[in-house]
């Protein structure tokens, strides 16, 4: 009985945390928020990206144009 109960269980478990609820219109100001943002400071990670390909003497994949120089 406990071997045909526990795995059903499980099963039931697992499809129950991965239930959709659609964003309710009184919660979309909660997630619309700047600190709920993957990318808070766009500029900031613009200019984070820009030293890092400076430094790196590469560019490629993140729209950052320079060379190791940093001048661009």
């Amino acid at each position: 009985m406990i071997k045909a109960v526990l795995p059903s269980a499980c099963i039931g478990l697992a499809l129950s945390a991965c239930s959709l609820e659609p964003v309710q219109p009184w919660d979309r100001d909660l997630l619309a928020q700047q600190k709920m943002q993957l990318v808070a400071d766009p500029l900031e990670i613009y200019l984070d990206n820009h030293t890092y390909f400076s430094k790196e003497a590469s560019s490629g994949g993140q729209s950052v144009g320079g060379g190791g120089c940093g001048c661009n």
